[in-house]
């Protein structure tokens, strides 16, 4: 469990929590650690929707399917992010959505209303969980705002360039890495694998990026093009 603990500090689920405290407050928080092989579920929609999960390691998806099997991906997210926190503190009692490993997987498990609920040694974290859960829940929104943006692009390469620009300006470099692979970039921004692909080629062969596999590297791109 310890080795984990490095992670955790960072996570924004624990800001402010000290190591001591954070050693002390799994118990307290019910935590369960697991391993999730890629492709297999965290969670499936329809199960309890009392947990907070947090990757350590590897990295998981949010997704919805519909009546037709139309996969929407919510959320893509890497170590040291929660999930499933919303529908937790939203009161529903069953998951409206499935968490899938995309990669080899460990994942940290607490109850949610053992965060939410003051237990009889009154931990003095509680209070820090509970702010902590608020701000994550005002950026996951955010967050959601940026996924309408790119879906409310008109074409396949604009919702791509839109995704692209932003990971550049939030990993502060004209290169770098995607935190997924190609096929749930696709799913995330509602489009076609093939067409996406297309769209990267072309603008591979324009000279306005290069990439191999979850890498890339933006170059000068006009808005003309």
């Amino acid at each position: 469990m310890e080795k984990y603990f490095s992670i955790l500090l960072e996570c924004p689920l624990f800001y402010g929590i000290g190591q001591e405290d954070l050693k002390a407050m799994m118990g307290c928080l019910g935590a369960k650690f697991t391993a999730v092989s890629k492709g297999d579920p965290v969670f499936l929609e329809g199960d309890s929707a009392q947990l907070v999960g947090v990757v350590l390691s590897g990295g998981v998806q949010v997704v919805q399917d519909d009546y037709y099997g139309n996969r929407s991906v919510l959320s893509i997210l890497q170590p040291g992010e929660s999930f499933g926190e919303a529908f937790s503190c939203a009161g529903l009692e069953s998951m409206p959505a499935s968490v899938f490993a995309i990669k080899d997987s460990e994942v940290l498990l607490l109850n949610c209303r053992r965060i939410l609920t003051l237990c009889s040694q009154t931990c003095h974290f509680h209070s820090l969980l509970i702010q902590n859960i608020l701000k994550g829940l005002a950026q996951k929104n955010l967050a959601f705002t940026q996924k309408v943006r790119y879906m409310s692009q008109k074409t396949t390469k604009e919702k791509l360039l839109a995704y692209l620009l932003d990971q550049a300006k939030q990993q502060g470099s004209a290169e770098f890495v995607i935190p997924c692979e190609r096929q749930a970039l696709a799913d995330y921004l509602g489009v076609e694998r093939t067409a996406m692909s297309t769209e990267i080629s072309k603008l591979k062969k324009a000279g306005l990026l290069d990439t191999k596999g979850s890498w890339f590297r933006l170059k000068q791109i006009d808005s003309d093009n």
